[in-house]
């Protein structure tokens, strides 16, 4: 969790160093969409202290703006569009749904997103090497790493056998993925 939060941070960072440079007094401003802040009350405290870390404390040269849809999904494009209203120089995410609300709030504003399960599959992003547009984060779950990580795997401990089940997996939405899974791990069968 603080890996995440830590690479969330620097990855802000990098859009609003070049605003403190440019004018002293500017305060930074970013917007922050989660589809529930009840349901994972760490991440903003993990988020300021990472900013308090590398120099922002809010309220002092940096302004957060919170939104939350309370688990009521459908609420994001509105909230999305608020912040993108009140001209923030950054939105960050949480999750696929807040970010493919931030996506379709703003094609200008830079938008970092934290844990997408999915971000080429969700249509956040082209493609993991080359995200494209003005979007970028972190993604945990992409059908297209796990056939490289179980060749690895594979490579590392030739003698292993390794069974794969989508259906008991996120990767069920992307069968495509897990294919290649199989394929590459060398294990065409399935768990019983």
């Amino acid at each position: 969790m603080r890996l995440i939060g830590l690479a969330v941070v620097l990855a802000v960072s990098l859009f609003a160093a070049p605003l403190a440079a440019e004018a002293q007094q500017k305060v930074a401003r970013v917007g922050y969409l989660a589809a529930d802040l009840r349901a994972n009350p760490t991440w903003p405290e993990a988020f300021r202290q990472g900013l308090r870390e590398i120099g922002y404390i809010e309220g002092q040269n940096i302004l957060i703006e919170y939104r939350s849809a309370e688990g009521q999904l459908d609420r994001l494009p509105a909230l999305a569009a608020e912040l993108v209203r009140l001209k923030v120089d950054v939105l960050l995410s949480e999750g696929t749904p807040p970010s493919v609300a931030a996506k379709g709030a703003t094609k200008t504003i830079p938008i970092v997103f934290a844990a997408s399960a999915d971000a080429v599959g969700s249509g956040l992003v082209g493609s993991l090497a080359r995200p494209g547009g003005n979007i970028t984060g972190l993604s945990f779950l992409a059908p297209e790493t796990a056939a490289k990580c179980l060749q690895l795997l594979r490579e590392a401990v030739p003698s292993s056998r390794i069974p794969v089940k989508p259906e008991r997996s996120h990767a069920s939405d992307h069968p495509e993925g897990s294919r290649g899974c199989s394929t590459s791990a060398g294990d065409t069968g399935s768990i019983p």
